[in-house]
């Protein structure tokens, strides 16, 4: 596989998962996650505290606070890394289904896709991560910062305006208010809600959307998409476009129901 060229193209933004899983064979890293200085930061102040601190920030049960000290005692930042891309193992992430992508595939993703996160701030697919526990809206006290919002401040939003000026935003509200408060007017950002019509109103439910936010970035991939014109198209898992509902800022996809399906025969 060979690395896209640096130009100003388009970029997607979504989630991390909570859930990880190590791999280092599948696929090689490309490269370290570009805030890896304040990511090892992050990591000496999550071992400064004790461990009943770091299981209240965790929000976790014993046994999982057990497990997650484990792995953040044993962290090595620059080695055993598992590309960004294969390390996340939650519902949107298999949905993406990026284990089966082709060569092709795989390079759009590193050109366009970007994955917010509390621990590395910013990631590219093919980054080399390890296994971690810190959501974006963890209350976590570093260098004089309240909160991990604090903490990362207008950086990841500096860095994505210096690679493009268009974004298509998959990213939930707790992550991708890390980013569009800082984004400057010159910067386009098309926000995707994907729900079910109830009571004249698009509602969304959790699980839903992280399938249809893994399966658009996979239509995006597979259709190699340039601008958000493109993803109008999208009609997985039963989503279609609804231009009245949408905007230039936000595009409305809605869950059809049987008989909406059945009218379209």
């Amino acid at each position: 596989m060979k690395e896209s060229p640096a130009v100003l193209s388009m970029k997607i933004l979504i989630s991390p998962a909570k859930k990880m899983r190590v791999d280092t064979d599948s696929l090689d890293c490309r490269g370290t996650p570009v805030f890896l200085s304040r990511t090892e930061r992050l990591l000496a102040a999550l071992r400064a505290l004790s461990p009943d601190e770091r299981r209240i920030l965790w929000k976790c049960s014993q046994p999982l606070a057990r497990q997650n000290d484990r792995l953040l005692q044993q962290a090595d930042l620059r080695q055993n890394l598992t590309p960004a891309l294969l390390a996340y193992d939650g519902i949107q992430y298999q949905y993406m289904a990026p284990g089966v992508f082709t060569y092709e595939e795989f390079d759009y993703v590193q050109a366009h896709l970007r994955f917010l996160s509390g621990f590395y701030g910013l990631l590219r697919p093919f980054d080399g991560v390890v296994p971690y526990r810190l959501e974006m809206q963890a209350k976590l006290s570093v260098d004089g910062a309240a909160d991990l919002y604090a903490f990362w401040g207008d950086l990841l939003a500096r860095r994505l305006a210096d690679e493009t000026d268009v974004i298509v935003n998959l990213a939930s509200k707790e992550y991708s208010r890390s980013v569009l408060p800082h984004l400057s007017a010159g910067v386009r950002v098309v926000s995707c809600i994907f729900g079910e019509e109830k009571d004249g109103r698009i509602a969304e439910k959790a699980t839903l959307c992280k399938m249809a936010r893994g399966e658009m970035v996979r239509y995006m991939a597979q259709h190699c998409c340039q601008t958000p014109e493109e993803i109008q198209g999208f009609d997985r898992l039963g989503f279609r476009f609804v231009p009245e509902c949408s905007d230039e800022k936000n595009y409305v996809f809605r869950k059809e129901g049987k008989k909406d399906a059945a009218s379209r025969k």
